[in-house]
């Protein structure tokens, strides 16, 4: 007879605690996969917002149809020449819907301005349908809105204007009702198919050879980034729980070496896996300031025709800091390579300008990425 539900999971729980006293600094396997079949899908929607106290869309004509469309629902027929945009803005709904959804569970919304309207604060969207790419509408969105931020000032001639954030963009938190649930079939002819975050084929490997320390022979990595898992015979039927212990289990998956930098905000982050050979380094830095001054001539006292005049002078300075050659040797890790940039003295920018050169010399050994 198959032995009970609980029993196999009291021993494979024991199995994945031996397992994971043996993986030191490693990874769940349900924090770097995602399961076949349980995806999100995107949904968006036209709507418009109310209540904006004046600030809302000028008299579009666009902006003005949408109002008397709404209107039109309740018996009323307007003219939409006759009113007033400026409570109203159009918008752009847009929401995510995970897998495992079931009516009536609520999803959050974001909701972004089409027209000319210059906050969003304290406007309610009306009841708006979410369509997803087949046009089927799987939720309703409505309720009042938070957009983080604020305008304030008359702005225009004379006036002045504080913005923070960006009010034509906000959020309603809960704002959407799902009304239809997008089905997931995670489980096909008894096997699951781990898809990993970060596809490599080393971290394929090591996650089949995971799972098959505690269940022998039902892991198979296809590529770098599928594994496929057989569902062992004594946990058919009960596959959640196969999952829930699978996820478990600990894997130690490998990192490509990068560096990736980020001109925009001088941000630079590196693998622990970066090398970098032995290379020779010279780097000096050349500084122009031009200084623009306007003087005063002034006609000297009692003189005849006279006059004062402003006299532009222009300084130029350069200041050039000589560099050195300086021997980087090769560095087994990051931080002897962060140690011998530091060493340098430069600055983070300078850095950067570094990174690029090694790279183009084919002294880093590692994928250089440029934001």
């Amino acid at each position: 007879m198959r032995p009970p539900v609980r029993a196999l999971l009291k021993s494979a729980f024991v199995s994945m605690l031996a397992l994971a006293c043996l993986v030191a600094q490693a990874s769940r396997i349900k924090d770097i996969t995602t399961i076949d079949g349980e995806r999100d899908n995107q949904l968006v929607g036209y709507g418009l917002i109310v209540g904006l106290a004046g600030d809302g869309d000028s008299n579009s004509q666009t902006t003005l149809r949408s109002i008397a469309n709404i209107v039109q629902r309740y018996g009323l027929t307007i003219d939409p020449t006759q009113m007033k945009a400026k409570n109203a803005a159009i918008v752009m709904v847009t929401a995510d819907i995970g897998p495992f959804l079931r009516p009536g569970t609520r999803i959050d919304v974001v909701v972004s301005s089409m027209g000319d309207a210059k906050t969003l604060q304290g406007g309610v969207l009306l009841q708006t349908p979410l369509l997803g790419a087949d046009g089927r509408v799987y939720a309703v969105a409505q309720g009042p809105i938070a957009i983080g931020g604020f305008v304030g000032g008359t702005g225009g001639p004379g006036g002045a204007t504080v913005q923070k954030n960006h009010p034509t963009v906000g959020t309603i938190s809960n704002g959407a009702i799902v009304e239809h649930g997008i089905p997931a079939q995670f489980v096909r002819n008894g096997a699951i198919d781990l898809e990993l975050i970060n596809p490599d084929f080393t971290s394929a490997s090591r996650l089949a050879s995971a799972v098959n320390a505690v269940w022998p022979g039902i892991a198979i990595p296809r590529d770098a980034a599928t594994v496929k898992i057989k569902v062992p015979a004594a946990f058919v039927g009960h596959e959640v729980a196969f999952i829930a212990n699978m996820g478990q289990i600990d894997v130690n998956p490998d990192t490509e070496a990068r560096v990736v930098i980020n001109e925009r905000t001088g941000t630079i982050v590196a693998t622990s896996t970066v090398r970098i050979s032995q290379v020779a380094i010279s780097h000096g830095s050349l500084t122009i300031t031009v200084t623009s001054n306007v003087g005063v001539s002034q006609p000297s006292p009692f003189s005849q025709g006279g006059q004062t005049m402003a006299v532009p002078s222009t300084q130029t300075s350069v200041n050039e800091v000589k560099g050195g050659f300086t021997v980087m040797e090769e560095a087994p890790s990051v931080e002897r390579l962060a140690a011998a940039l530091n060493a340098l003295g430069v600055s983070t920018r300078d850095m950067m300008a570094i990174f690029q050169t090694l790279k183009r010399a084919g002294a880093l050994q590692a994928e250089l990425i440029i934001n």
